[in-house]
């Protein structure tokens, strides 16, 4: 299959069915999920959905809670992991290695875009294991330049660590997404090094709004320069 005619095959399409279903339940047993904004979601057109990343627990939630099926790009190395791994498999997660150039990756995520699907991202690159987020990596700047579809500031609350743990003990542990409206983004004129800079100038803008959606302790690098929308 061409990259031209990307589509998830029939067996990734069953198992996003039950997946969904199956890990929105969980939460739903362990914990609270609140959801915030879902009136800013453009249904049924293209779009970026960035999040920001703390533990394993985000992923799951913005995917299985979100109200359209999105596509997804993770980190390669989480694909080895046991658990994780097989989910993300069995999700059609399309892999990216950190820190690398692959254009036939970003070549792919365009499609996908073009193609009307919405596609979910995490800018920093992969999980702070803190609350405060981490400066975002370029790799958003690029996919906002080629692909010109607005981009959804999503603030995910409640993921730390000790989710888990609080859940056993029936705590019922409260995780809320705030979603944001649509930012859109002009088309970049500059060239060469003033390009990548504005590149990275409108990655940090996204992770700004979504500093907006969240308290004062997870703006970490982005510490008052939120934007609330």
């Amino acid at each position: 299959m061409s990259i031209k005619d990307y589509a998830p095959p029939l067996y990734t399409r069953f198992n996003r069915l039950w997946l969904r279903f199956g890990i929105r339940s969980f939460f739903r047993l362990a914990g609270k999920v609140t959801i915030h904004g879902a009136e800013n979601v453009p249904l049924g057109t293209p779009y970026v959905i960035a999040m920001n990343h703390i533990s394993i627990f985000d992923p799951p939630v913005v995917v299985c809670f979100w109200p359209e099926e999105p596509e997804v790009i993770g980190a390669a190395n989480v694909f080895k992991k046991k658990g994780e791994g097989t989910i993300l498999s069995l999700y059609g997660v399309i892999p990216v290695h950190r820190g690398e150039y692959d254009r036939t990756l970003l070549e792919k995520i365009i499609v996908i875009l073009k193609k009307g699907k919405p596609l979910v991202i995490a800018p920093e690159g992969g999980r702070s294991h803190e609350v405060a987020m981490r400066r975002a990596m370029p790799g958003l700047g690029y996919i906002i330049e080629h692909a010109q579809t607005p981009v959804i500031p999503v603030g995910v609350l409640g993921t730390t660590g000790d989710f888990w743990q609080k859940a056993k003990r029936g705590l019922k542990p409260q995780i809320e997404l705030r979603i944001g409206k649509p930012i859109q983004f002009p088309a970049i004129q500059a060239k060469g090094a003033e390009r990548r800079e504005a590149r990275q100038t409108n990655a940090d803008l996204v992770m700004r709004y979504i500093a907006g959606l969240l308290p004062k302790e997870y703006h970490g690098v982005y510490a008052g320069q939120a934007i609330s929308s």
